[in-house]
């Protein structure tokens, strides 16, 4: 494993891990991590540890998390960090390369892979426990991360959680309220797609997972996971 240092189109620098496999055939994975969460983080070096030795894995810090610079927009301008990744994936010599992001890291990949450029794109996109919209305050675990980011003390609990927040989430949000995952995913065919789902999640239900598959018009696969949190 090696450390990488990226710079996103709009001059956020990110920090990252690489880790090549031992046989190279696979793709390149590049790993998006969740709201609070960051590479080396224990659920995160899970998942990285899971795949290491079938593929090559990029994971990086989103903005505003862990080692990276720049504020957490909450899945807006991240695209942009998924975008320098799947970049530095193809400079490093992979031809292919798949995005996979677990929780707001799975709405990011799901709005990159709809919205890059055909030359951009990554070759499959796999999305975790995705919210499929905006503001929702149904579970009391996405009640406490909106408490978190609209209230004037959550910016200190934010901190202590190792996300630093854009400045205009304590001055009514978004200036522009982003296209939501569901109402562009539909944009992401041709390329292959996989929306996984557990029937335990404590943020967001798999109503979320079907509405994004229904969106999508049956392009690609849902999977609901048993027991999965």
């Amino acid at each position: 494993m090696r450390p990488v240092t990226l710079t996103t189109s709009d001059g956020v620098r990110l920090r990252g891990d690489y880790r090549p496999a031992a046989a190279q055939s696979g793709p390149l994975v590049v790993l998006c991590h969740g709201f609070t969460q960051r590479r080396t983080q224990r659920a995160i070096r899970r998942v990285q540890d899971a795949l290491a030795g079938d593929v090559p894995l990029l994971t990086m810090d989103l903005r505003g998390h862990g080692r990276s610079a720049g504020r957490c927009t909450l899945g807006d301008e991240e695209v942009l960090d998924v975008a320098a990744a799947v970049a530095e994936g193809r400079r490093l010599g992979h031809d292919r390369v798949v995005t996979l992001g677990l929780s707001m890291g799975g709405a990011v990949v799901l709005r990159h892979a709809a919205l890059a450029g055909a030359g951009d794109r990554p070759d499959a996109v796999v999305a975790v426990s995705s919210p499929s919209r905006w503001w929702i305050r149904e579970t009391p675990a996405m009640r406490r991360v909106h408490w978190i980011v609209e209230q004037p003390h959550g910016r200190l609990v934010g901190r202590v959680l190792g996300v630093r927040l854009a400045g205009h989430w304590y001055d009514g949000g978004w200036a522009v309220v982003p296209i939501s995952p569901v109402e562009v995913v539909h944009r992401v065919a041709p390329t292959p797609l996989l929306l996984v789902h557990g029937d335990d999640d404590h943020y967001f239900g798999t109503e979320h997972a079907a509405a994004l598959h229904r969106a999508a018009g049956g392009h690609g696969e849902l999977w609901i996971e048993h027991g999965m949190a």
